[in-house]
Parts: structure tokens; C-alpha cells; sequence
């Protein structure tokens, strides 16, 4: 997905181009976790290559995003204003989680980037209030993009590519689309106790925490009552399937 054109990379660059151009961009990527919440502060924020064993070219890759130190302190405020406390790391770069959706998205880089991190040992419910204290930044012109995983198991892999989706992948793919079609809130955020087989679909959580940050962030409402569900979501599955058998690709626009 760093280099090569497929359905997956073709979706975020159609994103890129029918989403209203954003002043500014906070990713929120899975491959940041950090025990507190941090944001990033460089001017001119690196590239980071944080991976090993693959083709050479790949650490080649650079994007030349400009960082923002105003927008992390923009961010910064948010949070506190939501009783959040968040520090500003100024020499943090852009990990793989954030450059390779957003080489796509925005191939210029010439929207200033934040990123922010995840906190994988607090849960569902303290990322989306995260998301919540982000929310006022998008009347901003702020685009709040969280990158991870729906599912995301990489010891069950299959290498091959010939095995199928496996079923209890499927499962819980099927169980996040039908609790957000019917705007279960509160059972989203328990999904690891309700979800289908929910340590299998993420061994860890890292990659499902920026799902909620998004959702937070996109003000996604719970139904209160039956004639709520006739109302618009404000939520749009971007259906893009399960490759190698465990690794769901769905995205989500919260509006």
C-alpha cells in the first residue's frame, strides 16, 4: 500500500479528492502508543520508516509534510478544554500509519500534519472521548483522520492469499458495520466484551483505537429511539473487503 496502486489506495485517494480540502490534518495512527496522550510539534517532521525485512526502495520513501506547532497547540487546547492533559513532543515524525494513507490522499504534502497518539491500555471509551475534545478543531477546517485497522490479527495471516477471509474475521467486520448501521454506541465501545471473538480480530488494540478517536471526532450519535434510525448516520462504510484473511480494510467517514 506504500508504493503500488490497488482498491485500497485507490479509495483514499478518491477521499482525498471529494473531501473538502482541509487547512490542516491530526492523524491519529496506531503505530504511536504512547502511555499518555502526545502530540506532535515539529516544524518539519520526518518520515519514519518503522518497519524492517522489506524491499529497500520502500525506506526510500519520503513525505515532506510540514508540521505545525501552532496546530499542536491548538490540539493541546482542545484536550484540556475537555479536561484531557496532552504534552507536545516537537521532534516527533510521521510514522507509517500516517505517511502511507496520506501519500495518497494528499500526494503534494503540502497540508500542515499532527499527529497524535494512542493510549492502547485505556480502551474504547477513553479514545473516543479523545475524538469528542477534537470535534470543535473540524468547524476549523481541520480533518481528523484515524489510522488503523477494523481488523487487524497478523499471526493469522495467510500468506497464500488463497485461504478466504476467515469466518471470525468476517464476524466481527459484519458486528462493527451492523452496530454502527444501527448507531449502538455504548455496545461499540464495550465491543470487547460483546464483539464476536474480539482479542482474535485484535490481539492488541492499538489498531482499533483510532476507529473510536474518528468517531469521537465526527460526533457519531448514539439512537435513542426507533424513528432515530430513519434519520441520516452521518456515518459511511467505505466497503474494502479482508485480504489475507485477517486484515479488514473498511473505512469509515464520520460526518
Amino acid at each position: 500500500m506504500a508504493t503500488q496502486a490497488n482498491d485500497v489506495t485507490r479509495a483514499w485517494t478518491r477521499l482525498g479528492n471529494v473531501l473538502p480540502r482541509p487547512e490542516a490534518i491530526v492523524m491519529i495512527s496506531a503505530h504511536w502508543d504512547t502511555s499518555t496522550p502526545l502530540v506532535s510539534g515539529a516544524r518539519q517532521p520526518e518520515t519514519i520508516h518503522d518497519f524492517s525485512g522489506f524491499p529497500g526502495d520502500l525506506y526510500e520513501v519520503q513525505y515532506p509534510a510540514k508540521g505545525s506547532p501552532i496546530l499542536a497547540q491548538r490540539v493541546q487546547a482542545s484536550l484540556a478544554n475537555a479536561g484531557i492533559a496532552v504534552e507536545v513532543d516537537p521532534a516527533r515524525g510521521l510514522d507509517h500509519g500516517a505517511w502511507v494513507p496520506l501519500k495518497w490522499m494528499y500526494p503534494k504534502a503540502d497540508i500542515p500534519v499532527a499527529q497524535l497518539s494512542v493510549q492502547s491500555r485505556l480502551g474504547a471509551r477513553h479514545h473516543y472521548a479523545l475524538g469528542r475534545a477534537l470535534a470543535p478543531m473540524r468547524s476549523g477546517g481541520v480533518l481528523v483522520i484515524g489510522s488503523g485497522g477494523i481488523v487487524h490479527n497478523l499471526r493469522d495471516l495467510d500468506w497464500t492469499g488463497k485461504g478466504g477471509v476467515m469466518d471470525w474475521a468476517r464476524d466481527f467486520n459484519d458486528w462493527i458495520t451492523q452496530k454502527v448501521d444501527a448507531r449502538a454506541l455504548d455496545d461499540l465501545l464495550d465491543y470487547r466484551r460483546l464483539a464476536p471473538q474480539p482479542a482474535r480480530a485484535h490481539p492488541t488494540e492499538e489498531h482499533f483505537d483510532p476507529f473510536f478517536v474518528a468517531m469521537g471526532a465526527g460526533g457519531f450519535p448514539e439512537a435513542t429511539h426507533e424513528d432515530d434510525i430513519a434519520e441520516p448516520l452521518g456515518a459511511e462504510r467505505i466497503d474494502l473487503g479482508i485480504e489475507m484473511g485477517s486484515l479488514g480494510m473498511d473505512a469509515w467517514l464520520f460526518h
